[in-house]
């Protein structure tokens, strides 16, 4: 069992930045990615980027692309999400998702945390 705790939503104004955590724990914790989505009200919920738990690769959704940066701590089991210049669009709950299988499954996820950007 795998338990994914985020933190570090809230609410900001546009131009602003926040850093969203994932604490990783369990007994079974051994991914192969860790990524982090989001849901915006009434809308399905998005890839935003994930980053593999061993080497360098990471990779970003299109739209946050430049603004966002994931970056990991293995010894923390921890994953960060840094997000810089923030728009109102990226208003959502962020769900933190580690995968065991490959780059491309998630079989664990957060509870998620809000993200709230002001104009």
């Amino acid at each position: 069992q795998v338990q994914l705790v985020e933190s570090g939503g809230g609410l900001m104004q546009a131009g602003g930045s926040l850093r969203l955590s994932c604490a990783a724990s369990g007994r079974t914790f051994s991914p192969v990615v860790m990524g982090w989505f989001r849901q915006a009200p009434g809308k399905d919920r998005e890839f935003v980027a994930r980053i593999a738990w061993s080497g360098s690769n990471t990779y970003y959704a299109d739209s946050v692309k430049g603004r966002f940066t994931i970056s990991r701590d293995n010894a923390k089991n921890t994953v960060y999400l840094q997000m810089n210049s923030l728009k109102p669009e990226d208003t959502a709950v962020y769900y933190c998702a580690a995968g065991a299988r490959s780059l491309y499954e998630y079989g664990d996820w957060g509870q998620g945390t809000q993200v709230t950007v002001s104009s």
